[in-house]
């Protein structure tokens, strides 16, 4: 099958999902082709069947703003007519599946169809989607999808809340693949802590939804009850006030910001918890691969997030800003080994639920019911 990608190519959960998806699609003997304005951060080398199809937005002086969604469709209707494309899967509502059924519409006057799968990830509809302004044309790309799917029951539920939507939604959840622990984790733990001092782990894209100064005051309370070190991966509009932060609290020197990384396994491999005090969570795509790796999450209760980490078995929930309780949970993890060893146990065991070939197949399916169809 010839599959087409439509994705933002960032760090974030829902670029990550579609371009591991991609490439495990490809591993599986399908051809993909990548549909985005720049290579995606996880596209690296080079694959017989993978593709990568930039769209490029000229600078014209009439235009105020770049037309993204009308270049977007025209690259779509270009690789689909010229690739001979069986479907395309768009992530994200906006400006992915407007572009869609644009692309779908030039080229159903062509004698060409096209099915279009939508998958939801979150922010176009927690926070984008309950903006007045952008309803209208998000209740339409969805309910035009051929299909849709979501990566969570919550995002599920809130799309029926805020959109009057007459398309089923089928919730596929994120994946992850279980990799072998880092073989010289060891030696990078060395790197980053002394005298066996536990680590504290957060990655995200340091937005204001993701509260990362909670984790800085959580690992505030816990290094004065236990000595330990945090670990920082990602970039991102708060990254100046997370520093200022540091120095406030004369943390620099216990904190460490290692910026972007496209493979975070080697960081989980020598971490001992993940913390994610996120504001809301679609899914928690960082808190299934920190479990992946055997580490404890402590996290929000919001959005899919209870879905992921389950609460005494994988790590521990809190309400949104419940600093103090999530500080009182890391330490009680700390000095209770046997607690400790269970939650890794735990955390490995829900990770195997989402490994990546049964939630594949499930997309597969689906391709193979539309092309049927069509």
């Amino acid at each position: 099958m010839k599959i087409g990608i439509v994705l933002y190519p960032t760090y974030g959960g829902s670029g990550v999902v579609a371009t591991e998806l991609g490439k495990y699609l490809a591993k599986k003997g399908h051809e993909v082709h990548f549909i985005t304005y720049s290579q995606p951060v996880r596209l690296a080398g080079f694959t017989g069947n993978v593709f990568y199809h930039e769209v490029r937005v000229s600078d014209y002086p009439l235009f105020d703003y770049e037309p993204y969604e009308t270049v977007l469709a025209s690259k779509m209707v270009d690789v689909v007519k010229y690739e001979g494309l069986n479907i395309l899967h768009v992530h994200y509502a906006i400006p992915h599946a407007s572009a869609a059924y644009m692309a779908k519409q030039i080229l159903k006057s062509q004698g060409i169809s096209i099915p279009v799968v939508t998958t939801l990830h979150g922010t176009d509809i927690t926070l984008v989607g309950k903006d007045s302004s952008f309803e209208p044309v998000i209740t339409f790309c969805i309910n035009e999808s051929d299909a849709v799917t979501a990566v969570s029951e919550s995002l599920k539920k809130d799309t029926y809340k805020h959109f009057n939507t007459t398309r089923e939604i089928e919730v596929i959840p994120n994946f992850v693949q279980i990799h072998d622990p880092c073989p010289n984790a060891s030696e990078l733990r060395d790197r980053y802590t002394q005298n066996n001092e536990p680590i504290i782990c957060h990655i995200s894209n340091f937005r204001k939804v993701k509260r990362v100064g909670d984790v800085i005051d959580v690992f505030d309370l816990v290094n004065k009850e236990i000595p330990s070190r945090l670990i920082l991966v990602g970039d991102g509009p708060e990254r100046n006030k997370l520093e200022e932060k540091c120095r406030t609290l004369d943390l620099c020197h216990r904190i460490t910001f290692v910026g972007k990384i496209r493979d975070t396994s080697d960081v989980l491999d020598i971490s001992d918890l993940f913390l994610l005090p996120s504001a809301t969570e679609s899914f928690g795509l960082a808190a299934l691969e920190a479990m992946a790796a055997g580490v404890p999450v402590i996290s929000t209760n919001t959005g899919g997030l209870p879905e992921v980490n389950i609460e005494g078995k994988t790590g521990f929930l809190s309400n949104v800003g419940d600093v103090k309780g999530m500080a009182k949970n890391a330490i009680r993890i700390f000095n209770d080994p046997e607690l400790n060893e269970a939650l890794k146990k735990g955390a490995r065991e829900q990770a195997l639920k989402f490994n990546i070939e049964p939630v594949v197949a499930r997309y597969e399916a689906l391709y193979e019911s539309l092309t049927v169809e069509a």
